[in-house]
């Protein structure tokens, strides 16, 4: 028997009978059937292909599918998923084969609750769609994409229904109350004011609700049911309140209601919304939802959505559950709220989501050997020298140092982004500052020198700015220093020289979130690093970085671009030979401007011979004569006044300070011995100096490697301005 029949019309309830029989008397969905959409012209062409209608009950997806089958030419068969299995879906297909067989004529098949229908069962409707055997209305009240067979899906098209709104539900109404054929036309129904907008109101979207409510109304307002044609029909606003009384809550467990609303909530206590999340909470108690699911969400948002910004928030809803689990129903209620309002109000970040940052990291990059300073060194320490070269942070000052935790590949990602927001806000500054004192140091630890005894060469240079001190601790000595004598403004311009891989483009950025920082670095690698920490800035945000030597990037900066601070470190290494920079740090100053700078004085810092026993001092003391004591040599023969009186002849005027630090170090053998053979052995030999080699060699790595080394560093800090 068909769905549609309509045998015995007056005995049907009136949301049967009402259901439009054409697209004209059709009500609402415009979005999906109103005038020139996809669906409607389909309809009216005769040329459906499948479907499914997929919306809240009530919302006309029967109806639709009673509009078809009223202009279509095919013939229409139903089927409901609740009621039918594989046997009648069988015996459907068979008779559309033989009416396309024998008639030539096409079939469509409206299965209600499509959803219902298993995989195996839906399997079977699978072939007869794809080879057109049938076309497919199917209705259901969950979403497809989840409970409809992917296959079957991918070859319908997916219709969403919604609810209809207050505007819709009166016209139906009203379209009811004035129909004498199917409905209360034949009588003059009158209502109380604001009767049948409460009834509409209550509704919520439901034509069914409205229409069955309307008919209760209307049905139960006099003394029988039907009074004499024309009669008066009065309906008072309680008698439209006892009709429709409280309308049943649309929420299953199991459906997509229940996701759609505990989404709803987790998003309001996302967005900080408390009076939404008491809603959506509400919601949920009152249709019957567990207690203990909507705590496991509110446990996930705690670290999901509040994470560090507010640590407490996890054991406040721990607590809270546990305290519903000892009370229980009804007075636990208030447990629940205590847990939603207090993540609705709290501060929020989502930096945990840095985990599946470094998750995608494992996943899509090939593994990386665990560093040998990070591996267990209780097994293999003496076979294999695991452990070997780490450094205990509770033995350094605040418990901390610099060193490398992430494989050399991964050298300088970012995963963990610390918020602005609550306690995290306190730690922000802190751990993107040692993020960046670890990249500067290990990044300089991670040089190989290659120390000679050739005039110029790079290598040696590098040996004097390792023996300069440049790492670890040093670092926060230095950018805290050097930004002491920096007032700048939210729209100062800053330029940073020798920018290193960032340490002074930070704290610069972080000062003049208006301005502007330029930074000039030396290798590609230094600006990869510094674009990649900016990466998460806005373009116009970010540093602007070039790369090549100090004094061609200050000849290419955008002509007429002054800075109100110049700021550097280790710029004047070979402050001799350097001076020819100071006309064109010049050049690019503001008015009131500011050059900073930071310099490690190699001649006054410790050496190797500090370090030695009375056997060997002499000899290291030999060497030191001609790699730091060599009238010629520009990186060692400079002291604090020369820097400022290059200065001072070019008409600044300086103040300046210098600080003595001490750094414990710890060098390697192999390290030890790299740099006698490549400096200090190299300059015994030049000043004739008879040796044992292999002898000088052993006794310099027992004497040097046996215990950290109190490195002295001699450091200056020079304030230049213009008078």
């Amino acid at each position: 028997m068909s769905l549609f029949s309509e045998s015995d019309q007056k005995s049907q309830p009136l949301a049967y009978r009402m259901r439009p029989r054409t697209l004209a008397e059709y009500i609402g969905q415009d979005a999906i059937i109103g005038k020139g959409r996809l669906l409607r012209r389909a309809i009216q062409a005769d040329q459906l292909s499948s479907v499914i209608f997929y919306g809240p009950p009530g919302t006309g997806k029967t109806t639709l599918a009673r509009v078809i089958a009223n202009t279509t030419k095919r013939h229409f068969s139903t089927l409901n998923a609740v009621l039918s299995g594989v046997k009648e879906l069988r015996e459907e297909i068979e008779a559309a084969r033989e009416r396309a067989q024998f008639y030539q004529k096409g079939t469509i098949l409206f299965i209600d609750e499509v959803h219902r229908w298993n995989k195996s069962q839906q399997d079977a409707l699978l072939p007869w769609v794809e080879n057109g055997t049938v076309i497919l209305i199917g209705a259901t009240t969950q979403n497809p994409f989840f409970e409809v067979n992917a296959a079957l899906v991918s070859r319908s098209r997916i219709f969403q229904l919604t609810s209809l709104n207050e505007v819709d539900l009166h016209t139906i109404a009203i379209q009811a109350l004035g129909d004498k054929e199917r409905g209360y036309g034949a009588w003059d129904v009158q209502f109380e004011t604001g009767a049948l907008e409460h009834l509409v109101k209550v509704a919520d979207g439901d034509a069914r609700s409205l229409l069955n409510a309307l008919q209760l109304a209307v049905e139960t307002s006099g003394e029988a049911f039907p009074p004499p044609e024309g009669s008066t029909i009065s309906i008072t606003f309680d008698a439209a309140q006892e009709s429709i009384q409280k309308k049943a809550v649309l929420y299953d467990k199991e459906g997509d209601y229940h996701y759609d609303v505990i989404s709803a909530f987790i998003k309001s206590i996302r967005g900080s919304d408390p009076d939404a999340a008491l809603y959506w909470m509400a919601r949920m108690v009152n249709a019957g939802e567990d207690p203990k699911y909507i705590f496991r969400r509110m446990l996930i948002s705690a670290s999901e959505d509040v994470g560090l910004a507010d640590p407490h928030a996890l054991a406040i809803v721990q607590a809270a559950a546990d305290a519903f689990d000892r009370i229980g129903l009804p007075e636990g209620r208030f447990h629940l709220t205590q847990a939603a309002l207090y993540l609705a109000t709290t501060a929020k970040s989502n930096s945990t989501m840095g985990f599946f940052d470094a998750l995608r990291v494992v996943e899509e990059e090939s593994q990386s050997e665990v560093p040998n300073h990070l591996r267990d060194a209780n097994r293999d320490a003496k076979g294999f020298g695991h452990g070997k070269g780490y450094l205990y942070p509770h033995a350094y000052s605040d418990h901390w140092v610099a060193q490398q935790y992430l494989p050399s590949s991964l050298s300088g990602r970012v995963f963990y982004q610390p918020s602005s927001q609550g306690w995290e806000a306190g730690v922000s500054l802190q751990v993107k500052q040692r993020r960046e004192e670890q990249l500067e140091a290990v990044v300089d630890d991670a040089f190989v020198e290659n120390l000679t005894y050739s005039p110029g060469d790079t290598g040696r240079e590098q040996w004097v700015r390792r023996t300069a001190g440049e790492r670890s601790a040093m670092l926060r000595r230095v950018r805290d220093e050097l930004f002491k004598g920096v007032e700048s403004k939210r729209h100062d311009r800053i330029l940073i020289l020798n920018a290193g891989h960032g340490l002074l483009v930070w704290e610069a950025y972080r000062r003049t979130p208006e301005g502007l920082v330029v930074a000039q670095v030396k290798s590609n690698e230094e600006r990869d690093y510094i674009d990649h920490y900016a990466s998460s800035f806005g373009e116009l945000e970010r540093p602007q970085v070039m790369v090549g030597p100090p004094a061609e990037a200050l000849q290419r900066i955008e002509e007429g671009l002054l800075f109100e601070t110049i700021m550097a470190r280790n710029l004047f290494s070979r402050a001799k030979e350097e001076g020819r920079l100071i006309p064109l740090l010049r050049s690019r100053l503001a008015p009131n401007a500011h050059i900073l700078l930071a310099e490690s004085v190699p001649a006054l810092g410790s050496r190797l011979s500090h370090f030695v026993p009375d056997d060997l001092r002499q000899l290291f003391m030999t060497a030191e004569v001609a790699l730091y004591e060599e009238a010629t040599n520009a990186l060692t023969n400079w002291h604090s006044e020369d820097l400022a009186d290059l200065f001072e002849a070019d008409g600044f005027s300086v103040t300046w300070r210098t600080i003595e630090m001490t750094e414990e170090r710890r060098m390697s053998g192999a390290e030890v011995a790299h740099y006698l053979e490549r400096s200090y052995l190299p300059a015994l030999e030049k000043a004739g100096m008879s040796f044992d080699r292999e002898a000088l060699l052993r006794a310099a790595r027992q004497a040097l490697t046996a215990r950290a080394l109190g490195w002295q560093v001699h450091l200056l800090f020079l304030d230049a301005h213009l008078p």
